[in-house]
């Protein structure tokens, strides 16, 4: 049973905005029926502001949640701010999605960008600007991947980009990508190996102060504290502010005279080399 905060419960029971609007200015649509999910999106303008908007949704709970939120994020907002409205933006408002329910998120952040392509038009210079701001150019063409959800190339790269996504798993938890036949997962790897090459700065990847945060976490949950684990020990992250790490060890680790080895070695050890050399461990 996946976790969900009160407010992704409250959004699905209660949605916002749900409807069309016959006068709208933009209209953006992601996914389709034939994949599971499918949203469209109204919007309706006065000058370059978002006055009203309204969305219709196929899918799961966690879809009718995550386009009712995008509704509230958008309204009163000029086209300026909502273009820089991420996936990311849409989950955390949401109080945090389950991972395998993010590609909730990217269908939302699809049908607003679909929305401005088509009210900008394709091959205007306002449209092409934009896409720059948005995507800079840095992944490959706009090639169907994932046959069975219809995902392309640009759409995997850029949940990659903005997610800090470094597994097939994650990829598919986020996109739906691989998630049927299983026959792309290969190409998936891919995309991710050329995404981490293309972006290594001095053998890291350079992280939103956000995503950091989430990988560390991760790196903490799924690497370091298994292996403490194994000696009846274990580890809890209390807080981080900036590159200083802050953790509890707990049980067997607690005690043990060689507790400072152990955050130095292994724990500051692990973080540096999966995610940044500058992380300092302090124990709390």
């Amino acid at each position: 049973m996946w976790d969900y905060s009160e407010k992704v419960m409250d959004h699905y029971r209660n949605p916002r905005n749900v409807g069309t609007l016959e006068d709208a200015d933009l209209i953006g649509e992601a996914g389709s029926l034939a994949c599971g999910d499918s949203l469209k999106l109204f919007i309706k303008l006065d000058g370059d502001r978002v006055i009203d908007a309204k969305f219709q949704t196929f899918g799961c709970g966690s879809a009718v949640a995550a386009s009712s939120i995008l509704t509230e994020m958008i309204i009163g907002k000029t086209l300026d701010e909502v273009k820089t409205i991420t996936n990311k933006d849409i989950a955390n408002e949401l109080g945090g999605l389950p991972a395998q329910k993010m590609h909730c998120s990217v269908m939302g952040r699809e049908a607003l960008e679909d929305a401005l392509k088509k009210y900008y038009g394709e091959n205007s210079e306002e449209w092409k600007e934009l896409e720059l701001e948005i995507h800079s150019h840095d992944h490959p063409g706009n090639k169907i991947v994932c046959t069975c959800f219809n995902v392309s190339e640009n759409q995997i790269w850029e949940a990659i980009k903005v997610n800090g996504l470094t597994t097939v798993e994650e990829v598919t938890n986020y996109t739906k990508a691989g998630g049927a036949c299983g026959r792309c997962k290969g190409i998936i790897k891919d995309i991710i190996e050329t995404y981490l090459k293309k972006n290594k700065n001095e053998e890291k990847i350079e992280l939103t102060p956000t995503q950091k945060i989430l990988k560390i976490g991760k790196v903490i949950e799924q690497q370091i504290s298994p292996q403490l684990q194994k000696d009846g020990g274990d580890i809890e992250l209390v807080d981080i502010e900036g590159n200083i790490v802050k953790v509890k060890l707990i049980g067997v680790c607690s005690g043990c005279k060689n507790a400072s080895m152990t955050l130095k070695n292994f724990v500051e050890a692990e973080l540096k080399e999966k995610i940044d050399n500058k992380i300092i461990v302090e124990q709390v």
